[in-house]
């Protein structure tokens, strides 16, 4: 059994593990950009102990934070997008709730390369100095050798960009704004080669990162011409995806064959990946996706983070981490996995409107269909359709280990959280952990299936530590209606609330409908720690989820692993002493 199967397993058996003294070593450590180091653990003076491996309290760390092997081997971030110092953290797998921790601290790297630059008042005859710019982004990269920085003036650049020469860990293929400028990618009445192309298009390079540019009005209106705004396709390592600005890529077709998409990362190759990819800073809005997101990940694609974006007015899903789309070559790889999705804001994002749903309210914040081993955390999600969702739509496929923890949903039309496949002959999702998340009036529309659904093919999921207050529209706080699964989910130590009050609120459970907590726990057998209470929020009118003094879910939390609840809240303090339920440890 894995080792975070393992500790899925004592928790739902109800175990407390004995305490442990968890020795890291070495106690610190300094790296140069992309070294490597050996850490080891000891458990009570022993080695050989069975640990999960974190960084900052992330199962395998993040390319922005370094990543770290089942073997304790950790490696420094090339370029992350700011100076990072972190944590490493081994949790025993036997005793996971003590960990032991070491600091690693990454040198500064200021790479010596050539610069160009691309302005509107340029020519491309000139020599690409600042005084001499090119005119037009392509011919600087196809002129410049990998591993330049290009710097591009404000102004609006009419052209299809395809970045093909990668640069090295000494220095990336930087393409960027130039210091204070604006500069626009505009894709008005440009075609669509390949079946599909992005404005801006990575193909099959490494060490490349593209920053701070508007790219917009890119459009289809046929179904074998997909418009991208930014595409990174083939395989590679370390692409950078940073403070860009995507809207109006648009298709005009009224099926579900059409598709158009914001961001798409594409692993097309295998067993050769697409690792190390960040997105991070960037916007994301008035997308016409048709049956396509707004970001998408799939096939072979690993070690990933989307961080601090602002995805909005879109209609269709926000984030997709897929799999078995059929973009790798091998169904062995054809999954993205081990990624990171935080510090998102998701919001206006549905598909009511969308010609390929037909009036379905389908559209996700965010949505790992088919991914494997993702941490969805501190996101904030408010006015989608589907909140947060893990499941698989291919058969015999699930979503796997994926932890959602400390984010806050609200107003969301259909559902907060969901798991489970939309139908008994597809997918499904495994050892899912929802811990500490707060949901507040969710399922909006009518018929809707409110805070926290199961639906067909769980099992092994966790749901703790949540704070679930229903909307005035139905009073439904838990919609799990498939009877034939025997146990989907494991729920406990969460807290309910809703308008109707206890004896008139709704949990359905296994197709059987209950209308007070105290039904609902003595006929279920869930939520045996669990409170039905106003959680005392500071304003939720304004969204402010804080708890007040007095709160019923301070200090209420079950005791839970690192590895689970992570190190912050999410507002990014710490979480320490006592457990508080919901989002914020206050």
């Amino acid at each position: 059994m894995k080792p975070i199967a393992i500790l899925i397993a004592l928790l739902m058996a109800g175990g407390t593990a004995p305490a442990a003294t968890v020795t890291v070593s070495p106690a610190a450590k300094t790296l140069i950009p992309g070294a490597s180091q050996q850490f080891k653990a000891t458990v009570d003076g022993a080695a050989g102990n069975a640990v999960v491996w974190m960084v900052n309290g992330i199962p395998g760390g993040t390319p922005a934070l370094g990543l770290i092997a089942a073997d304790g081997t950790y490696t420094a971030p090339i370029l992350p997008p700011s100076f990072t110092k972190v944590e490493v953290e081994a949790e025993p797998v036997a005793t996971p709730l003590s960990h032991g921790a070491a600091s690693v601290t990454r040198k500064a790297f200021v790479p010596v390369q050539p610069a160009f630059w691309v302005a509107t008042s340029g020519n491309d005859a000139n020599d690409g100095s600042q005084s001499h710019p090119w005119r037009t982004i392509q011919h600087a990269l196809n002129t410049a050798k990998g591993g330049s920085v290009i710097r591009v003036g404000s102004g609006v650049y009419h052209e299809l960009v395809t970045i093909r020469r990668s640069g090295s860990a000494k220095g990336f293929t930087i393409l960027t704004a130039a210091p204070g400028a604006k500069p626009i990618i505009d894709g008005t009445g440009l075609p669509i080669p390949n079946g599909l192309n992005g404005l801006v298009t990575l193909n099959n390079v490494s060490f490349v990162q593209v920053n701070g540019f508007e790219i917009r009005n890119y459009t289809s209106s046929s179904a074998a011409l997909d418009p991208i705004g930014i595409l990174v396709e083939g395989a590679g390592s370390n692409i950078q995806l940073l403070n860009n600005h995507v809207h109006d890529i648009t298709t005009t077709g009224k099926t579900d064959n059409f598709d158009a998409l914001g961001v798409a990362v594409y692993g097309t190759r295998a067993p050769a990946s697409l690792d190390t990819v960040i997105i991070d800073g960037n916007e994301l809005d008035r997308l016409i996706t048709g049956f396509s997101e707004s970001l998408a990940l799939s096939g072979n694609v690993q070690n990933f983070q989307v961080t601090n974006n602002v995805i909005h007015d879109n209609d269709n899903i926000g984030v997709d981490v897929g799999g078995y789309e059929k973009f790798a070559p091998d169904p062995a790889y054809d999954r993205a996995r081990h990624g990171y999705v935080a510090g998102n804001t998701v919001y206006n994002v549905t598909s009511l409107h969308n010609p390929a749903y037909r009036g379905q309210r389908s559209a996700d914040g965010i949505y790992v269909d088919g991914g494997a081993d993702v941490v969805i955390e501190r996101n904030l999600i408010h006015h989608s359709d589907i909140g947060i969702e893990a499941a698989s739509e291919h058969k015999g496929r699930t979503s796997d280990a994926v932890t959602i923890r400390s984010n806050i949903v609200y107003s969301s039309s259909t559902v907060g959280i969901s798991i489970g496949g939309y139908a008994p002959g597809v997918g499904g999702t495994t050892d899912c952990r929802i811990v500490n998340n707060t949901l507040f009036g969710n399922g909006t529309a009518p018929n809707s299936e409110g805070e926290f659904q199961i639906q067909f093919n769980a099992g092994g999921n966790l749901f703790q530590n949540n704070i679930a207050v229903a909307s005035n529209a139905q009073n439904l706080l838990l919609y799990s209606f498939v009877a034939s699964q025997a146990h989907p989910a494991t729920l406990d130590n969460n807290l309910y609330f809703s308008p109707g009050g206890a004896t008139n609120s709704n949990w359905e459970w296994a197709g059987r409908n209950y209308v007070s907590f105290g039904a609902y726990q003595a006929k279920t057998g869930n939520d045996k720690a669990g409170l039905y209470a106003d959680p005392k929020f500071i304003e939720a009118k304004t969204a402010d989820f804080h708890l007040a003094a007095g709160s019923p879910a301070l200090g209420a939390g079950a005791n839970l692993p690192l590895s689970l609840i992570g190190l912050t809240d999410f507002a990014g303090r710490a979480r320490k002493g006592k457990l508080d339920l919901g989002a914020y440890q206050d």
